[in-house]
């Protein structure tokens, strides 16, 4: 007796897509959790510069007194050291600050405006916590400066004060829009503190009759208010309200006032920057962190089960004659 055997075999295209589900399938958690927290690092190639204005009060070493009403530009500028950054594993950012008026500007040195504050900070790369190494000055604590960590929360963050010396306490107030791209608001206040000395004529701090006085230099914050973009910390708007004055040593009233201003902040032209960096590597981000992954999993899944379907049916192939008997 003899019969015909036919096979069940699978078609190299019922293979093929499920083998390109699964990769993609493997791939979306991938995307998420591993390739976008190492997108979302400080960079150490960074070249920017940060331009604030306001009006207010200030010092004219001239006049030997303080003038109100006058302009005031204040230009910080942050360029990474690649090669210290590279050998450490950090983020290692110089930082120069300058305080000019209308009359120390354009200055062709930095050092010419009325004040030049340099520093560095250096970063861990993924927190953006400080690290002290690589010459860092001076010694920076807190959360942030100069912007957030990455996937900023609904919470307070302890910001450095680089004129008051340490970190201050910024609270979150919900949403605001900058030039249409939302952010999450932080503001905060720096009582007046005493934070140095400086050896000046006795006529500035009430005693005429002493030629040099060891005066005592005090710092307050009227407002610090920073929007933030929510996934990159970066800010996209700042502003500040800076107050420093001098003191007769020990006394409690302020004696001459340095400078004084109620809102010094981010010029039209420097949010604007601001928020086109942060929609770029916010919307980087979220490729990488979200839509790939989304779009991964949705069609390796299709996919996967198309494949498996084929599979499961897979066709038939004739067989070769058998025979039987008894």
């Amino acid at each position: 007796m003899r019969r015909n055997a036919s096979l069940r075999t699978a078609s190299p295209l019922s293979l093929i897509l499920l083998g390109l589900g699964t990769f993609l399938l493997v791939l979306a958690p991938m995307l998420s959790w591993y390739v976008e927290p190492r997108a979302a690092v400080n960079p150490v190639d960074i070249d920017t510069t940060a331009v604030y204005t306001g009006t207010g009060s200030v010092f004219d070493l001239e006049k030997i007194k303080t003038v109100p009403k006058q302009r005031i530009t204040v230009t910080q500028r942050v360029r990474g050291d690649v090669a210290d950054s590279e050998r450490s594993g950090k983020a290692v950012w110089d930082v120069t600050t300058t305080v000019d008026t209308d009359r120390s500007l354009p200055a062709a040195d930095p050092h010419d405006a009325l004040e030049f504050t340099p520093h560095r900070w250096v970063t861990d790369r993924r927190t953006n916590a400080p690290v002290h190494c690589c010459h860092e000055k001076p010694y920076i604590e807190g959360e942030a400066y100069l912007k957030f960590p990455f996937d900023v929360h609904k919470r307070a963050y302890r910001w450095w004060d680089n004129t008051l010396g340490a970190a201050i306490t910024l609270d979150y107030r919900g949403t605001r829009k900058i030039r249409g791209y939302e952010g999450y608001r932080f503001t905060g206040t720096v009582p007046a503190t005493r934070t140095g000395t400086r050896l000046v004529p006795g006529t500035l701090v009430g005693q005429p009759k002493r030629s040099q006085v060891l005066a005592e230099e005090w710092y307050a914050n009227h407002l610090v208010e920073l929007v933030v973009d929510r996934r990159t910390g970066r800010v996209i708007y700042a502003r500040t309200g800076p107050r420093r004055t001098l003191r007769a040593p020990g006394s409690t009233k302020d004696a001459t006032v340095l400078l004084d201003s109620r809102k010094i902040a981010f010029t039209p032209a420097t949010q604007k920057d601001q928020v086109a960096q942060a929609r770029t590597e916010s919307g980087q981000l979220r490729l990488v962190g979200e839509t790939l992954p989304l779009v991964a999993a949705v069609l390796g899944f299709v996919l996967a089960m198309a494949g498996s379907v084929l599979v499961a049916r897979g066709r038939w192939r004739p067989g070769t004659s058998e025979s039987s008997g008894t």
